[in-house]
């Protein structure tokens, strides 16, 4: 099988998809070949070019973020299957790679709610479906849970961005200042919501306690490259790529089989700093989680938080249990861990260095820890994520 694959390769989504074609051309041991195209060349050339390259290549499958006035027929003259991946709209006669989008913002929603916070905004791309997706989720799950309008934010409502890498800064800068705070925001994907953070430090404005952010995709180079780390939802990509394969081999094999959209599904929402923080209005604990939250590499007690917070250690206890769900102790310690995990794959240094940078004199014992909460060793942990990376 000769797959012609058209997309954004500076992102993990296109690769995800190839692991999950991957892993089925392995288990079905059926040999495919993959040629990477990337989408400006297409738009250079035009689509007659492109099609012209793969019947030239011979190209079983073509893959592709294809626009709404390119002319898929023309792949089809040549006996070539194509599916489309989403990018500005979906196609009607072609199966699509599309996601539930509006259940992807809807989760996010619902971690905001959850979290405590009254205002809520969101960053997309007007015009593209699978940002309008998540939008609309985010926003109506908002509205069905009897949030006010007024209390949701959307950045770029009118306006459609044809550039996904360029913003006016300035508008952007003003909006995010304009926001009422603390704010849970919602970006469309993880690229955006690394720009989101970025902006935000700029401004100064202090992420997560004033602007808590998740983005999408959970492209784990980008989120832990970003400062502070990124949360997002991950979304069930390579099971989507190993159902794309499975479907572009059957429409290979039988000449009159359509297809069907391949729909992929959020998992979960892999928290990180950049959204871990209750908003509440408890000042007490708000300086609390502040202290914490910005003095996570160093060791961290209980007594240390007191010393920073004017209330006994009672009525402390008591009320960032109620605010949290979660004890103190249990709170430094996740977010530790959390921080471990992030240097394990942002950084060369062996487990013990990081124990030393996170002054934990103790490595076992750290490690003892972190299996508790991971599942696995640090060593193992490693491993698994910088293959699952490519790494």
């Amino acid at each position: 099988m000769r797959l012609m694959f058209i997309t954004d390769f500076t992102e993990q989504f296109a690769y995800r998809l190839l692991r999950g074609i991957l892993r089925y051309s392995q288990e079905k041991e059926d040999h495919w070949v993959v040629c990477k195209m990337p989408p400006s060349y297409m738009r250079q050339m035009g689509i007659k070019k492109v099609v012209d390259l793969a019947e030239g290549w011979r190209a079983d499958v073509v893959i592709g973020t294809f626009e709404p006035g390119d002319n898929i027929s023309l792949f089809h003259k040549k006996g070539i299957v194509v599916l489309a991946q989403d990018y500005i709209s979906p196609f009607p006669n072609i199966p699509n790679i599309t996601a539930d989008d509006r259940r992807t913002g809807a989760m996010a929603a619902e971690r905001f709610m959850a979290r405590g916070f009254r205002e809520f905004a969101f960053f997309g791309n007007n015009g593209m479906c699978w940002s309008d997706g998540r939008r609309d989720g985010f926003r109506d799950r908002l509205v069905q849970a009897g949030i006010f309008e007024e209390h949701i934010h959307i950045y770029d409502w009118r306006q459609r961005v044809s550039n996904l890498w360029f913003y006016n800064q300035s508008w952007l800068q003003n909006w995010l200042q304009a926001l009422p705070k603390p704010i849970g925001l919602m970006a469309c994907d993880d690229n955006q919501a690394s720009i989101l953070v970025e902006a935000c430090n700029s401004l100064g404005i202090r992420v997560p306690f004033e602007v808590a952010i998740i983005g999408v995709d959970n492209d784990e180079i980008l989120c832990n490259m970003t400062s502070p780390s990124l949360t997002s939802i991950d979304v069930d990509i390579e099971r989507g790529g190993y159902e794309a394969a499975a479907l572009a081999e059957q429409m290979v094999r039988e000449k009159d089989f359509k297809g069907r959209d391949i729909v992929l599904q959020p998992l979960s929402i892999v928290t990180r700093t950049s959204s871990n923080v209750i908003a509440t209005r408890d000042t007490g604990i708000h300086q609390a989680l502040q202290y914490i939250n910005e003095n996570i590499d160093h060791k961290i007690l209980v007594t240390d938080v007191l010393d920073h917070v004017p209330m006994s250690r009672r009525l402390l206890e008591q009320r960032f249990l109620k605010a949290t769900g979660t004890t103190i102790y249990q709170y430094i310690m996740k977010l530790r861990i959390d921080r471990f995990a992030q240097l394990l794959l942002t950084s060369k240094d062996t487990v013990a260095d990081i124990c030393a940078r996170m002054d934990e004199p103790d490595p076992k014992n750290l490690s003892r820890r972190f299996q508790a909460l991971k599942g696995c060793t640090p060593t193992a942990y490693r491993k698994q994520n910088l293959r699952k990376l490519g790494v």
